[in-house]
């Protein structure tokens, strides 16, 4: 290989079973991408095109352009500032695992488990995101008068610490989380 990759077998099978662990990743939580994207399907089309090829049917161009339109579902979530981007891009990956390169190149780890880890943070947003939501909706304007009259939230306390400062900042109408 001209960058020094070391080449490898890869049969046709182990791309199945490895896009069909794929596929199964990235299942999981769609509840994120549907309750913030209900519309947009290319994602589970990507995951049902993915799953098809898994289950013996060819390997062609639709996975490949169901990977770069779920890409592109990922980016506008992802602007949009949508927990659903993880989702999408899970399911991008999963029509992409189809096309592992047998290289042996860490940066192809991330085909193989690219919709674990989308997913696992998908997850991880909604929740973090949907308690934060709901704690702010709560706050009623005296919460928020109270507030103002204190210093801003302090810094440290790890991730809690984090979103102490997070919701003081949105409460108050401010970027700054210090």
């Amino acid at each position: 290989m001209a960058d020094g990759s070391a080449a490898f077998a890869l049969t046709l099978d182990e791309l199945r079973e490895l896009t069909g662990y794929a596929v199964a990743c990235a299942r999981p939580a769609p509840a994120v991408l549907e309750r913030e994207r209900p519309d947009d399907q290319r994602p589970r089309a990507a995951i049902d095109v993915a799953q098809a090829f898994a289950d013996g049917a060819r390997r062609t161009k639709a996975l490949r352009d169901h990977a770069w339109a779920t890409h592109r579902a990922a980016q506008e979530a992802r602007d949009a500032g949508q927990a659903a981007a993880g989702d999408a891009a899970r399911a991008a990956h999963a029509c992409g695992a189809a096309f592992l390169h047998p290289l042996a190149k860490a940066t192809q780890v991330k085909h193989v488990l690219g919709s674990a880890a989308h997913a696992a943070r998908a997850l991880e947003l909604a929740a973090g995101d949907d308690r934060l939501a709901r704690s702010l909706l709560l706050a009623t304007p005296v919460v928020v008068d109270a507030l103002r009259r204190h210093p801003a939230a302090p810094s440290g306390g790890g991730r809690v610490g984090e979103l102490v400062r997070r919701s003081d900042a949105s409460l108050r109408g401010t970027t700054e989380t210090r």
